[in-house]
């Protein structure tokens, strides 16, 4: 794939260049992380989406739908079959709330709580595909955050 350097600003006149656009950097290497994370998920037919969400559990376990959403910045409509999926597997479950029926609460299933001890390399995989040092990604990581947060602020 071509590569462009990014130590040239763009010109007035070259403000439409694709080449020139922060949004397809963004858009491109998020297509590379995707590839290299597939890479590595394949084996445990999980995609990256899936490998979100078993993150967000393994931090928390048992919570509701709209915290999954709220941390994953994604709609009910789009988490409830990435859910559904990862329940045939075996990996969580999904039950109704005792103290309020419109909650559904996510929770781990053994099988959910063993992944995460057989993909404990998938991070340093990635760093290592992207070449950088830890604290080069470190500081890549809280930048994107930061400029995340303002977009979400702006939008």
């Amino acid at each position: 794939m071509k590569s462009t350097s990014p130590s040239r600003p763009p010109r007035s006149s070259d403000k439409q260049r694709l080449e020139n656009q922060l949004c397809f950097a963004l858009y491109s290497t998020l297509l590379g992380v995707n590839k290299v994370y597939r890479s590595l998920l394949r084996e445990f037919d999980l995609t990256y989406p899936q490998y979100l969400v078993m993150l967000v559990l393994w931090e928390k376990d048992r919570v509701n739908v709209s915290e999954i959403c709220d941390q994953l910045y994604l709609e009910t409509t789009t988490l409830t079959p990435l859910l559904k999926r990862l329940e045939a597997r075996g990996l969580i479950s999904r039950k109704r709330s005792v103290e309020d029926e419109r909650q559904v609460i996510v929770s781990l299933t053994e099988e959910g709580r063993a992944l995460r001890q057989q993909l404990r390399h998938v991070p340093d995989c990635l760093g290592a595909a992207m070449g950088g040092s830890l604290e080069d990604i470190v500081d890549l990581r809280n930048k994107l955050t930061k400029v995340r947060g303002r977009l979400f602020e702006a939008a």
